[in-house]
């Protein structure tokens, strides 16, 4: 259980997750992290993909593999969190591929995560165009 609600983002089907600055300080610890871009480390277990800021993911099978382990430690009940640089694109990005692998459809992620996590979240074309391949 989070200790403290910033950046907390409610999966479309009830799992949470959190997104944040990978430069901020941490709120609270958490169990997982899916890191987007360099930066320091967490001291909690975490897993990084390449991904250019207001690209895509370098590596998409890895990128994929990622987050569907995110997705699933997050219904095992673990606390994970997502994070670039700027916890804006990649990051809202990144928590609208979990949606999709939550059962959202590809086309209602972007207005979906702009309402729970940044209004600017997703930024280029390229992002939205993405997430069309997430299964």
């Amino acid at each position: 259980m989070w200790t403290d609600p910033s950046g907390l983002v409610p999966l479309p089907g009830g799992a949470t997750v959190r997104g944040r600055r990978v430069a901020a300080p941490t709120p609270a610890a958490a169990d997982f992290a899916l890191l987007l871009a360099p930066g320091p480390a967490p001291a909690w277990p975490h897993r990084r993909i390449r991904w250019p800021d207001f690209w895509v993911p370098r590596d998409p099978v890895d990128a994929l593999d990622a987050l569907r382990e995110a997705w699933r430690r997050a219904y095992a009940g673990e606390r994970v969190e997502v994070a670039c640089w700027g916890g804006v694109g990649r990051t809202g990005t990144a928590l609208a591929a979990l949606a999709v692998l939550d059962g959202l459809p590809p086309e209602q992620a972007v207005a979906w995560v702009r309402t729970h996590h940044h209004p600017r979240a997703v930024e280029t074309p390229w992002q939205r165009r993405w997430l069309r391949r997430v299964r």
